[in-house]
């Protein structure tokens, strides 16, 4: 019996799920260290601001929380020196922005993150290590678009 293009679908996610718990380990040991100040609610914000300044209302969006908590958390980042907040001309309009050891610190996690991710990288053949990258290549642009949206990307050379 041949599956259908809908089971082989299923089946490819439930590989993928338990396959990703390996990738997501990688990913969270960097962002639990010791020497990160904050924890993962505060770290997410800092990834947004990353992205560029918003104000305290789009941030709260962004976390899917209410603007209070938002508020409260950026209190917590700014007395810590992960952030700035930057008051506009009538002061009702705040914009928070990551400070220089925000980005310091976002900047060593990500170092701390690829270092692991190359290690266990180079301890695959290299056919696979194309193979998984062009995979997850088409895995994020079938993610980005509509559905239905564009066509396949060339297995690379």
């Amino acid at each position: 019996m041949v599956a259908t293009p809908s089971e082989d679908a299923a089946e490819s996610a439930a590989e993928l799920d338990g396959v990703a718990s390996a990738l997501m380990n990688i990913w969270s040991s960097a962002h639990s260290s010791s020497d990160v100040p904050v924890p993962s609610a505060q770290l997410r914000a800092l990834f947004v601001l990353e992205r560029g300044p918003v104000n305290v209302s789009r941030l709260a969006d962004e976390l899917d929380a209410l603007v209070s908590s938002a508020s409260r958390l950026c209190d917590r980042l700014e007395a810590s020196g992960m952030l700035t907040r930057d008051h506009g001309r009538d002061r009702r309009e705040v914009t928070v922005r990551l400070s220089g050891d925000g980005q310091a610190l976002l900047d060593r996690l990500r170092a701390r993150r690829r270092e692991e991710l190359a290690r266990v990288l180079a301890s695959m053949p290299v056919p696979a290590r194309a193979a998984l990258l062009w995979g997850l290549s088409e895995f994020h642009a079938a993610a980005s678009r509509p559905e239905g949206g564009g066509g396949p990307v060339p297995l690379p050379a």
